[in-house]
């Protein structure tokens, strides 16, 4: 990584060095809606803002990851790493004991390595895809550095092991992910088109058999592996395997029941709520989740949540004031015993 290329991820989230990890999702979330392709249809320059954020956010997020990023800067991703020297001794080499500031790019540093060490042992190589990187492994199984590039397996398994293999994260909006996407990807010497199968979910792996490095012993090809990230939604999340979301209802909703419309990955359905409902109760709607390649589709769990409006018509108020003084039920009974 070029000196020119470094990213600061503190001035991207806007948050001072000290800030807590409290104080760094917070604002993540903020700038994360705020800046989210749903929320921007069409805009350029908030998708490539929102990307930004998210990168920023995986390394300040991870406490090893920010510790490193702290203490390495640009360089923060070959901190710890060892190069696998080779030879008869099978000498180590621990990257963290150098000043990786002298040099302008990770290259530099390894070429200089080699230069010292002499160029035996397992053969590496580094590539670009577009903004993302990816690494050929080792013969040991170690990365060189520049991993970002993940068959789906729907798992989150090790990484490979063979000289010849490599692997990059493939970032995907949950529309995407849900649906299948064909994606087109750059490899530096090649472009491939990849096909993201339905019910890709964070940590799902696609092995792209035959588009790894090629091997300089039987000029064979290795395997690419994509490890699938899904960007945020302002609305879906995931438990588990279940896909929730939170809906609100009034209070009289809540009391009387009633028909409300629910956003789900199919459009909008008609659900239920029972009379009596309490906020934060969740309603299951089954089959209506995410798909799952070895099965059904999963369930999608509705959490409810009662709201009460901050402002009311003068009709509105006359009514829950007659409510007031003729209601029966006391929410707070089971209080009256309470003692330490």
């Amino acid at each position: 990584m070029a000196a020119t290329d470094f990213k600061d991820y503190y001035a991207v989230l806007g948050v001072n060095k000290t800030a807590s990890a409290d104080e760094i999702k917070k604002t993540y979330r903020r700038l994360a809606r705020k800046y989210h392709p749903d929320m921007n249809p069409g805009n350029k320059e908030a998708e490539t803002r929102f990307k930004e954020i998210n990168e920023a956010y995986e390394v300040l997020s991870d406490a090893e990851k920010r510790k490193k990023y702290d203490q390495f800067g640009q360089y923060w991703k070959q901190a710890g790493q060892t190069w696998p020297g080779g030879g008869a001794a099978g000498t180590n080499v621990d990257f963290s004991g150098f000043d990786f500031s002298q040099y302008s790019n990770f290259d530099e540093f390894i070429n200089e390595l080699l230069g010292r060490m002499g160029s035996t042992g397992a053969q590496t190589g580094t590539g670009r895809s577009g903004s993302r990187s990816y690494s050929y492994r080792t013969s040991t199984g170690r990365s060189t550095g520049f991993d970002n590039f993940s068959g789906f397996d729907g798992s989150n398994t090790s990484s490979p092991a063979s000289a010849t293999d490599r692997e990059a994260t493939l970032t995907l909006s949950l529309s995407e992910a849900f649906h299948g996407v064909q994606k087109r990807l750059n490899l530096g010497t090649e472009e491939i088109n990849v096909r993201i199968p339905p019910g890709a979910k964070k940590g799902s792996r696609i092995r792209v058999k035959g588009k790894g490095a090629v091997s300089p012993y039987n000029q064979q090809r290795g395997d690419l592996y994509l490890n699938v990230e899904l960007q945020p939604h302002p609305f879906f999340q995931f438990e588990g395997d279940n896909l929730v979301c939170e809906v609100p209802i009034a209070p009289d909703e809540a009391v009387l029941g009633a028909k409300i419309e629910v956003p789900t990955p199919d459009g909008n359905v008609t659900v239920n709520v029972p009379p009596g409902i309490r906020s934060g109760q969740s309603l299951r709607l089954r089959g209506k989740g995410w798909p799952n390649p070895k099965s059904d589709r999963g369930d999608q769990m509705v959490k409810i949540t009662i709201v009460a409006p901050k402002e009311i018509s003068a009709v509105e108020r006359e009514y829950y004031e007659k409510i007031r003084s003729s209601r029966s039920f006391n929410p707070r009974s089971n209080l009256q015993q309470v003692r330490l």
